[in-house]
């Protein structure tokens, strides 16, 4: 190995700690508000199913299919022990 290759390598391990160093204090706070818009949008969904008003009810018929299968762990996330919908049995 030449000592070019070698500063280089060693310059990009420092970039990949020094990155490291700087994002990992916030990879929980923002993986806590990736899930809290998770959820939001969750509920929108399912708002009208479980007897919430909903005034993008429409809009948002098309989604409930695709995210029919995060739903259990949707409403286990909630503290919802079994699930709010009726028609819905997924434990």
């Amino acid at each position: 190995m030449t000592k070019k290759q070698f500063i280089r390598r060693f310059l990009s391990q420092a970039q990949e700690l020094a990155s490291e160093f700087y994002t990992a204090p916030y990879r929980g706070t923002m993986a806590k508000a990736g899930q809290d818009e998770d959820d939001i949008l969750m509920l929108f969904v399912f708002a009208e199913l479980m007897g919430i008003p909903n005034p993008v009810a429409y809009q948002t018929l098309e989604l409930q299919p695709l995210l029919l299968e995060r739903f259990h762990s949707w409403h286990r996330r909630m503290g919802m022990s079994h699930s709010p919908l009726d028609h819905i049995r997924c434990c």
